[in-house]
């Protein structure tokens, strides 16, 4: 007896472990974070080949856009591989948070590229160097931005499917990259074939500025998972009515949510009769978190039942 107690208390102290994240989606996120690795260490071989056979500084600027995306990518093969790492009992929410995380250690990769790139560009404006070979140059581009929008196509699959953060993030600055090749594209093109020696470096300074733009959004974007931020209100408004669409639920309020990483949390108290049993109140509740749970499969759901006096209402009605 004294061990069947026990073995209660263990259970309500420290639950089972809770996979908040289904194994197919961890499969097909794990496999983004190695594609987009495979992809950059790719770009920045054939970029630095073509860097040092043209010398242009929008070749160099896509060159060392594509190296940090090699170490931001990396960050993001360990951070979802923590982020997907099922509730343990230190961690009772799990480990989500670690995408979002990686999301700023990707922005600071990114904002240091730019300014970097800023400066060299401001330096080549004084004092503007020809670019060579260019034709093969834009060559290199050319296929880099085949390669990069397979990425993006390919990332944003992923990102339909499970919604995660670290992935939307690789794929905001790759997009980013798309810009930039077209950029170096046109560049090259300009200061070679039209002679235009300071459009090198005028199109590597707007490749610069639309670089740190992009580090921002992801700024923006971890910061708010990691202080707790309100889902959208349109999903707030479609969980509000999935709740009271129930035939047997009257009231519908205290509604919280949150993210972290792909993991979502929720929790709202429901009205019901107060003369239901407790059986089936407990019922009521399962059926809404049923609707709930079919259309966001990810989220992890709290609800509270509070008794109401029908029959007051309907006389006050």
């Amino acid at each position: 007896m004294k061990a069947q107690t026990e073995n209660k208390l263990k259970k309500a102290i420290f639950p089972s472990e809770t996979v908040l994240i289904s194994r197919d989606h961890a499969r097909i996120t794990q496999r983004a974070t190695y594609a987009a690795v495979s992809v950059a260490v790719i770009l920045v071989v054939i970029k630095l080949g073509a860097y040092l056979v043209t010398g242009s500084v929008a070749m160099l600027s896509a060159l060392i856009d594509s190296a940090l995306d090699v170490a931001a990518s990396l960050i993001n093969v360990f951070a979802v591989r923590t982020a997907l790492t099922p509730a343990d009992r230190e961690h009772r929410f799990g480990h989500g948070k670690a995408e979002p995380l990686a999301g700023l250690g990707q922005a600071a990769f990114i904002t240091g590229s730019a300014l970097f790139l800023a400066v060299e560009s401001i330096r080549l404006l004084w004092v503007p160097q020809p670019v060579e070979n260019g034709a093969l140059g834009i060559g290199v581009m050319g296929v880099s931005t085949m390669l990069t929008l397979a990425l993006v196509y390919y990332q944003r699959g992923v990102i339909r499917k499970t919604g995660s953060l670290a992935i939307s993030a690789d794929s905001l600055h790759y997009t980013g990259d798309v810009l930039v090749n077209l950029g170096v594209i046109a560049a090259i093109g300009l200061s070679t074939l039209g002679g235009w020696t300071l459009a090198d470096p005028l199109f590597a300074l707007g490749i610069a500025a639309y670089i740190l733009w992009t580090a921002w959004q992801i700024i923006f974007r971890s910061l708010d998972q990691l202080m707790d931020r309100e889902l959208p209100e349109e999903k707030r408004a479609q969980i509000t009515q999935l709740a009271l669409s129930h035939p047997e639920v009257l009231d519908f309020h205290d509604l919280r949510t949150r993210a972290a990483g792909q993991n979502i949390f929720i929790q709202f108290h429901l009205g019901v009769d107060g003369q239901l049993s407790l059986y089936r109140a407990h019922r009521i509740g399962k059926e809404v978190e049923a609707k709930v749970l079919n259309i966001f499969p990810q989220a992890e759901i709290i609800i509270h039942q509070d008794p109401i006096d029908k029959d007051k209402e309907d006389s006050l009605g």
